[in-house]
């Protein structure tokens, strides 16, 4: 059954004295459990499709829907609230409060929705284990190593459960030993809680870990791997040719 599903969306700029397309009538489903990840390099649009489909922007138009509800018809606090029931979002920066422990850190997201974090305590002691982090929870960010903040940046994402999880280039900031590390606990963390994810990257070899695989090149977006391992590649290159005609 699909749980996030996104139809001819579109997502415009202005610049200047012109109009750029960064979304171009992108088609998007993932069902339940699936790791998907889309590659493409910087500027094609996969991090702003990404943020879209998490509804952390607009489309100018289309829709976004994550079991059936239409992201793109909500208004802010009530988006605001699903998002915090049904999602979760790994930042490239890990984007920690730095006056805040490790833990604090991690807890953030159940009191923006005003959850008793006792409910929390047995989930919260699985990301622990899961992510190494038990002799860390009362060190600062800036008392961590950067595979260490990255590891608090999942657990905080993951800590209400949601049941999709985005991640926009988790280990771009990491070096191949450490990214490889992350990527191993966020598979194995995904495995445990059993949510989506969709992971955009650069990093072929990331990607080659997901169920499926897109490639995003100036806005449009087609399937690069699909979960049978068979590569697209040839019809990827002709509908692109054929979006630039």
């Amino acid at each position: 059954m699909a749980i996030l599903e996104a139809e001819n969306v579109i997502k415009l700029y202005r610049q200047y004295d012109s109009t750029v397309t960064a979304v171009d009538r992108v088609n998007f489903k993932a069902e339940d459990g699936q790791f998907i990840a889309i590659i493409g390099s910087s500027g094609s649009g996969k991090s702003t499709l990404l943020h879209i489909m998490a509804g952390l922007d607009k489309p100018t138009s289309g829709s976004v829907r994550i079991r059936g509800n239409d992201l793109t018809k909500m208004d802010k606090d009530e988006l605001s609230r699903f998002r915090g029931q049904f999602t979760g979002f790994i930042f490239q920066k890990h984007n920690l409060i730095p006056q805040l422990t490790a833990l604090e850190n991690i807890l953030v997201p159940t009191i923006m929705c005003n959850k008793e974090e006792y409910k929390y305590e047995e989930h919260l002691k699985k990301l622990i284990k899961i992510l190494g982090l038990g002799d860390r929870l009362h060190h600062l960010p800036s008392e961590l190593s950067g595979g260490q903040q990255q590891r608090v940046a999942i657990a905080r994402a993951m800590i209400n459960r949601p049941q999709v999880l985005f991640a926009d280039e988790p280990t771009g900031n990491l070096d191949r030993a450490n990214a490889d590390e992350v990527l191993s606990l966020l598979l194995e963390t995904k495995k445990e809680i059993g949510q989506t994810a969709v992971m955009v990257t650069h990093d072929l070899t990331i990607a080659e870990k997901a169920d499926r695989i897109y490639k995003m090149d100036n806005g449009r977006l087609l399937l690069f791997r699909d979960e049978n391992g068979q590569y697209m590649r040839n019809s990827f290159e002709a509908e692109t040719d054929k979006a630039k005609m």
